[in-house]
C-alpha cells in the first residue's frame, strides 16, 4: 500500500461495519455495485460480527486516524509485513509504504480458512472492493460525506451510524425492487 492515508481510510471501514455497509449502499445506488450487495450490507448490520468487531477510531484533522507504528512493528517482528518511509520528514516528498511479505501472504491464506478468523479476510475483501483504486484523500472525502463522521469533535471516537444505515438500506431495497419490477 503506497499511502498511510489510504490505509487509515480503509482501516476505518474495516473496524466500523456500519460505515462499510453505508458505503456499499452508496455504491449500489450509484450503480457501481450490483443490487445483490444489499444483502451483504444487511449482513454487516445484522450478523453478530459488527458488535464483536466494532473498534472505534478517533477523528483528527484529516479524519479517522490512529497511529500505526505499534501495529506495524508487531507485523514486522514476525516477518509478516514491512514499513518503509522515504523522503525527508515534513516535506511533500515524504511517503510511507507498507508491504505484505510472502510470510504475511501465507498467514492471510491460512486465516481465511479459519471459521472464526476468516471474518477478517472477508471484511478486508469488502473494504478493498469499495475502496477500489481510489487514493486516500478521496476515500477520506467519501467518509466525510457522512454527517456523524464529519461532525465528530477532534480527538473523540467517531460514533456508530447503524440505525441510519438500516433505514438507508430499507429505502435502497425498496428502490431496487421498484427498478427491477420484483424481488431482488
Amino acid at each position: 500500500m503506497r499511502s498511510e492515508l489510504r490505509l487509515q481510510a480503509m482501516d476505518f471501514w474495516m473496524r466500523n461495519p456500519d460505515y462499510l455497509a453505508d458505503e456499499i449502499i452508496s455504491q449500489v445506488a450509484g450503480d457501481q455495485l450490483a443490487d445483490s450487495y444489499l444483502s451483504v450490507a444487511r449482513s454487516l448490520l445484522e450478523d453478530p460480527e459488527p458488535d464483536l468487531h466494532y473498534y472505534p477510531m478517533p477523528r483528527w484533522f484529516y479524519g479517522a486516524y490512529e497511529a500505526i507504528d505499534d501495529a506495524m512493528a508487531l507485523l514486522e517482528t514476525y516477518g509478516l509485513a514491512t514499513f518503509r518511509r522515504s523522503g525527508e520528514p515534513g516535506t511533500k516528498s515524504h511517503r510511507n509504504q507498507l508491504f505484505l511479505t510472502a510470510v504475511g501472504a501465507d498467514a492471510v491464506a491460512e486465516l481465511s480458512g479459519d471459521p472464526v478468523l476468516g471474518w477478517y479476510t472477508r471484511q478486508a475483501e469488502l473494504v478493498a472492493l469499495v475502496a477500489g483504486d481510489t487514493v486516500g484523500g478521496k476515500l477520506k472525502e467519501r467518509q466525510y460525506q457522512q454527517a456523524t463522521y464529519a461532525g465528530t469533535e477532534l480527538g473523540l471516537d467517531i460514533a456508530p451510524i447503524a440505525d441510519h444505515v438500516r433505514k438507508r438500506l430499507d429505502d435502497q431495497i425498496t428502490a431496487s425492487v421498484g427498478r427491477s419490477g420484483g424481488g431482488m
